[in-house]
C-alpha cells in the first residue's frame, strides 16, 4: 500500500521492530529493514504507558486502517482492541495477522510460518521423499498472507464506501498456507488420497522437473502438453519416444514408473550440454524452461532490468541500497520507491506535529520514555 501512495505510520517498540535484527546487515544497518520499512514513517512509542496508548489511539482515529501481528487478545490489553478503535473511528478497518486466527482452540498458540506451514500440510509436501519434509527455503506463507490481508482491507475499504462501517480481516497464517493445498482437499474426502514429497517433480505430470547440465547447473523442463513434448523430444533428437506406449500420452507419462524412466532418458540427454545453450536451444523451440537462477544470475539477466525489478534507493548512509520493484505494474497508476526504510522512531516529531503536539511536548514525550529518538 505504502508503494501505491498510502501514508503509512509503523508504530515500533523502543527498541525497534525485530524484523531489525533479521537478514545480513553492513555495521548497525539491516539490508532487510531498508526494504521492507521503505516508503513508511516510523515511531518508535512505549504501549505500556498510558501516553504511548494515547497517542496509538490518535493515530487510529485519522486511519482507513490499522495492521497489527500480535496474539490475539494483546491489542484489548493495550485498549486497542476492535471495540475501543470504533468507538474513535466507526469506518476503521482492522487487519489482524495471527498464527491461527482470532478465534478456535488454536488461537492462544504462538506461531511462526514455518510453524504454520508444518499444520497447513505445506511442510509435509516439500523435499525429496527419501528424506525427512524441508524447510521451506523462503517466507513464502508470511509474503502470501500480507497479499490476503492488503485484498482484505481494500474489500472492507469498497464495502465501508457503501455503509461506512469498518470491520475486522482476520488472516492466520496456517489457514493462507492451508490454501496451497487446494487440489488435495477434494481428492482426500473423495478417494482418500494423502500426497506426499515429490522432490523436483511436479505429480502426474511429466516432465516436468530439474534436469542436470554438463557445467554443473540445472535446468527446469516444463513440455507438459502433448504439443510440447513432441517439440522437446524432436530437440533431444529422439522422435521415436514419441511411439513408447510409455510415453505417448499424458496420462501415461505421469504414472510414476513411466515419470522415473523418462527423467533418466531426458537427463543423459542434458548432462552433454552447457546450462545456457541448452536453454537458448530450449526456447527457440517455444519449450517451457528456464536455468534455475542464483541471486547472481538474476542481478544480471536483462528482464529484470527492463521491467524495473532491481531499484537502486537512495540510503542516508550506504549510498543506496538495491531493492525489489513495485509489484504489481500498474498502467495509469504506478506505484514507486521515494524512500528507504527509516531509522527507528525517525519520523515522530512530524508524526507527532500533525496530532497537535508542540515542540515542547514533544521533548517530555522524549525525555519521559513514551517516544523513543531515532
Amino acid at each position: 500500500m505504502a508503494d501505491f501512495g498510502a501514508e503509512v505510520v509503523k508504530i515500533e517498540p523502543p527498541g525497534g521492530d525485530s524484523v531489525r535484527q533479521i537478514g545480513r546487515h553492513v555495521g548497525d544497518i539491516s539490508l532487510y529493514a531498508a526494504s521492507i520499512l521503505r516508503n513508511k514513517k516510523s515511531v518508535a512509542l512505549n504501549l505500556k504507558s498510558e501516553e504511548g496508548r494515547k497517542i496509538a489511539l490518535e493515530l487510529a482515529r485519522r486511519a482507513d486502517i490499522l495492521v497489527e501481528n500480535n496474539r490475539p487478545g494483546v491489542m484489548e490489553r493495550l485498549g486497542l482492541g476492535y471495540e475501543q478503535l470504533c468507538a474513535v473511528n466507526p469506518g476503521i478497518v482492522m487487519v489482524r495477522i495471527s498464527g491461527f486466527g482470532q478465534d478456535g482452540p488454536y488461537a492462544d498458540r504462538p506461531g511462526y510460518g514455518a510453524i504454520c506451514e508444518a499444520v497447513g500440510g505445506v511442510r509435509h509436501m516439500t523435499g525429496d521423499p527419501d528424506r525427512p519434509p524441508a524447510r521451506v527455503a523462503l517466507a513464502t506463507t508470511d509474503y502470501l498472507s500480507s497479499v490476503y490481508a492488503a485484498f482484505g482491507a481494500m474489500v472492507a475499504i469498497h464495502n465501508r464506501h457503501r455503509t461506512g462501517k469498518g470491520q475486522v480481516v482476520d488472516v492466520a497464517l496456517y489457514e493462507t498456507a492451508f490454501t496451497q493445498m487446494e487440489s488435495y482437499v477434494p481428492a482426500f474426502e473423495k478417494l482418500g488420497f494423502v500426497p506426499c514429497r515429490v522432490g523436483p517433480n511436479l505429480p502426474t505430470m511429466a516432465p516436468n522437473s530439474l534436469y542436470p547440465t554438463r557445467d554443473g547447473q540445472w535446468v527446469l523442463i516444463a513440455a507438459n502438453s502433448n504439443a510440447i513434448f513432441e517439440r522437446l523430444v524432436r530437440v533431444m533428437g529422439q522422435p521415436g519416444l514419441l511411439d513408447d506406449p510409455r510415453f505417448s500420452a499424458i496420462r501415461a507419462r505421469g504414472q510414476r514408473a513411466n515419470m522415473v524412466a523418462l527423467d533418466a532418458i531426458i537427463g543423459e540427454w542434458t548432462r552433454g550440454i552447457d546450462a545456457l545453450a541448452l536453454e537458448k536451444m530450449l526456447h527457440e523451440s517455444e519449450i517451457p524452461s528456464a536455468r534455475v537462477y542464483t541471486i547472481a544470475d538474476i542481478y544480471g539477466d536483462p528482464h529484470y532490468m527492463e521491467r524495473h525489478m532491481l531499484v537502486q534507493v537512495p540510503h542516508p548512509v550506504l549510498g543506496h541500497t538495491t531493492q525489489i520493484g513495485v509489484v504489481p505494474k500498474l498502467s495509469a497508476t504506478p506505484g514507486s520507491i521515494r524512500s528507504t526504510g527509516p531509522e527507528i522512531g525517525a519520523d515522530a516529531d512530524e508524526v507527532l506535529a500533525s496530532l497537535g503536539y508542540d515542540p515542547e511536548q514533544i521533548a517530555s514525550l522524549r525525555k519521559s520514555g513514551v517516544v523513543a529518538a531515532s
